[in-house]
């Protein structure tokens, strides 16, 4: 495997499961050492573990990326154990399906809180850190933030805006070093999706508008573009929304 991110540190949120995680070790295995964040302890430990086995470096930390200051202070925390940042993954999130209709104000907030106001918090600590580093942010953004999915508006939201940070950021921050890129995948088998119900009354027609044409990704896969766009390998690509679908959005 290559070697591409040696002496470099890779902040990494939602680590814990999915394709956090996947990146996480992706990051490591090519040489990257990882500050490793979720909101999931145990998950964390576990993830520790099999890092230690593995001989990569990874150190954890517990945070609620819906928390602005938890963010600033992760961050401050990241390059205080590291000694620099080069790269920031704003991987965490939360999914929910429901009828228009039915979504709380409480649940809005929550899923604004972990999908897009992270990217938001957690960027604006790193981004110092990363223009002294000529680093880079790779966001996790989704099919949902390029196109209208029926019975998901709240996710569809965050992830819409999640794009427009993505781009907002990539435009001010080029000539300073800094790149900002987002992933878009479709379907991916990962606990997020598993844990993701139909909602009563959902129209079935309208979920067959987000099939793809290829059987659902694997997390590894995801990191995988994860890994490319945060490397120096993608050294022109900025604003960019690298859409990983299976055909979904053709």
């Amino acid at each position: 495997m290559q070697r591409r991110f040696e002496d470099k540190v890779a902040m990494v949120t939602g680590a814990a499961s999915g394709i956090g995680r996947a990146s996480a070790l992706r990051l490591a295995e090519e040489g990257a050492r990882i500050f490793a964040c979720d909101i999931d302890a145990g998950a964390l430990d576990d993830l520790a573990s099999e890092a230690k086995g593995r001989d990569l470096q990874v150190d954890t930390h517990v945070l609620d990326v819906s928390d602005g200051e938890a963010c600033a202070s992760a961050v401050a925390q990241a390059v205080s154990s590291c000694g620099r940042l080069d790269v920031l993954c704003n991987i965490a999130g939360i999914s929910h399906l429901d009828l228009f209709e039915n979504y709380s104000h409480e649940l809005w907030q929550r899923m604004i809180g972990i999908n897009l106001s992270s990217v938001f918090f957690l960027s604006q600590a790193a981004m110092p850190h990363l223009v002294e580093t000529k680093g880079n942010i790779v966001n996790m953004a989704s099919t949902a933030g390029l196109q209208g999915q029926a019975h998901n508006a709240v996710y569809c939201a965050a992830k819409f805006g999640v794009v427009g940070l993505t781009k907002s950021n990539a435009q001010e921050y080029a000539r300073r070093g800094v790149r900002v890129n987002a992933v878009c995948p479709g379907g991916v088998l990962t606990p997020l999706l598993r844990e993701t119900k139909m909602p009563e009354g959902a129209d079935p027609e309208l979920f067959g508008r987000m099939m793809p044409l290829l059987p659902l990704a694997r997390a590894h896969e995801i990191a995988t573009a994860v890994a490319y766009l945060a490397s120096d390998d993608a050294r022109y690509v900025t604003g960019h929304t690298l859409t990983l679908d299976g055909g979904q959005t053709l």
